[in-house]
């Protein structure tokens, strides 16, 4: 990177490149132009800093790329958004490889494509580590679902993947220790390491909800299900119990006995899963794609099985 220099990157990364039709201008100007056919739109900002929020030793730099923009896609689609552009800062030492560099962009492009957006531009500045900072917009096509609706009465729903973040997290910390096992584990269980790796939020289950369905309250959950179903509960002033046969997730079952752990914990408090979880008025079938796991009562705080769990609820950026 030191070689190539900034405007050099950023001829690199923006080459070949085609904006989608929610940015109006692009990379090369003072700033880029989003559009807000609503006369509105719905912003949300993360950062990832390197061996906090991935390892480089552990994820390629393509999927490194994919989660930043996943995480921050969840976001604005769990407002009920469709995400129209995002800006990226980078940080990286000068020493960091060109080709690191280029696989990162084409990975932050493949799962900008994926959520229907492009990358409107950014900025790039020399640092200690990596460090990516993604900044997403999306157009609200209905009004924002904020995470203070949730009525007693409401069902608990669920769409996308549990646990399964986690598991693969648990996979690579146990394989780092396991020395010869370490290949073993790695191939028997990549389906979970893969989903730690590149989180996949389920867009569509909720860009695709028909207009007819009540969601009262919805989240990504990012923290983990209570941390994230608890910031629901507070901010609606009610509570939340959950089933625990309702959130089993058979797959799971062997990864736990595996390394000794309960599944249950990981799909409670692993968090970084990105699936989205939502309260519904209680009105008959849930749309397709979501999964009954609970439901809204008077109260406050939320239990399984009508019992407060013990333990870590989720991920804290400052523990």
């Amino acid at each position: 990177m030191g070689e190539l220099g900034e405007f050099g990157l950023i001829a690199l990364v923006n080459a070949g490149r085609t904006q989608t039709r929610g940015v109006l201008l692009g990379p090369g100007d003072d700033a880029a132009v989003i559009a807000a056919p609503e006369g509105r739109f719905v912003v949300t900002t993360d950062m990832l800093v390197q061996d906090r929020h991935f390892r480089t030793d552990w994820s390629s730099a393509h999927d490194i790329g994919r989660k930043a923009i996943a995480q921050n896609a969840a976001d604005v689609v769990a407002m009920g958004a469709v995400p129209s552009a995002f800006v990226v800062g980078l940080g990286c030492p000068s020493e960091t490889p060109v080709e690191f560099v280029r696989e990162l962009t084409d990975g932050l492009w493949a799962e900008a494509g994926r959520a229907g957006a492009s990358i409107a531009g950014g900025d790039m500045v020399r640092s200690p580590m990596l460090i990516i900072s993604v900044t997403a917009f999306g157009d609200p096509r209905r009004a924002p679902i904020k995470i203070s609706g949730a009525r007693p009465g409401d069902v608990v729903a669920v769409a996308g993947k549990l646990g399964w973040s986690g598991a693969g997290l648990a996979v690579l910390s146990a394989a780092e220790h396991a020395e010869d096992a370490s290949a073993e584990l790695l191939a028997e269980f990549a389906d979970v390491v893969a989903v730690h790796r590149v989180p996949q939020p389920p867009y569509e289950a909720v860009l695709e909800l028909p207009d007819t369905v009540e969601v009262t309250a919805l989240t990504d959950v990012s923290d983990g299900l209570l941390a994230d179903l608890g910031h629901i509960a507070e901010s609606s002033g009610v509570a939340i119990d959950l089933e625990a046969a309702a959130l089993a997730v058979p797959e799971l079952e062997a990864v736990g006995k595996a390394l000794g752990v309960n599944p249950l914990d990981w799909i409670l408090a692993g968090g970084e899963d990105h699936a989205f979880a939502a309260t519904f008025a209680d009105s008959g079938d849930l749309p397709e794609g979501w999964v009954h796991i609970g439901r809204v009562r008077a109260g406050s705080g939320v239990t399984v099985d009508g019992s407060a769990r013990s333990g870590l609820a989720g991920w804290e950026s400052f523990a």
